[in-house]
């Protein structure tokens, strides 16, 4: 039986910076992503939703939520421009842990699972500026909590 201090979860302030990534990293992913532009609100991923690829926010406003398993709002951050979205997922074969939505007019790129595996492998330099983000989110997340 849980109490209701555990059933009970705050809202978690997640800092914005974690998911961004260095012009050039930014740069080198684009080259090889879709771009796309949201004319209305878009959902890109929803929490627990396969990990599919990687997003890239050019610009514009997306919402990062998440809830807990009853509903309930755990957090919710926007987005700044250069920032990587469903990295963690994407790199870990894990369903994305949060729910990205995309508000109209947002620019944005998409990057497969295959094409970022195939460019991870065929640029050590960029593989370790994703580690960088990565570390950064973990940093965060782990900041939030305490």
């Amino acid at each position: 039986m849980k109490s209701s201090s555990l059933q009970e979860r705050p809202f978690v302030q997640f800092d914005p910076n974690a998911f961004l990534a260095d012009p050039e990293l930014i740069r080198a992913l684009t080259e090889h992503a879709t771009p796309f532009v949201c004319d209305t609100d878009r959902v890109l991923f929803h929490q627990d939703d396969p990990a599919g690829g990687l997003f890239i926010l050019q610009e514009g406003k997306v919402t990062l939520s998440m809830t807990s398993q009853e509903g309930q709002p755990i957090l919710s951050v926007e987005a700044k421009d250069g920032s990587l979205l469903g990295l963690p997922g994407l790199i870990s074969n894990q369903p994305y842990s949060l729910t990205a939505l995309a508000r109209a007019g947002a620019r944005l790129s998409f990057l497969g699972r295959t094409e970022f595996t195939a460019l991870m492998e065929s640029s050590p330099a960029l593989a370790f500026k994703i580690l960088q983000v990565l570390a950064a989110e973990v940093r965060s997340a782990r900041q939030a909590l305490s």
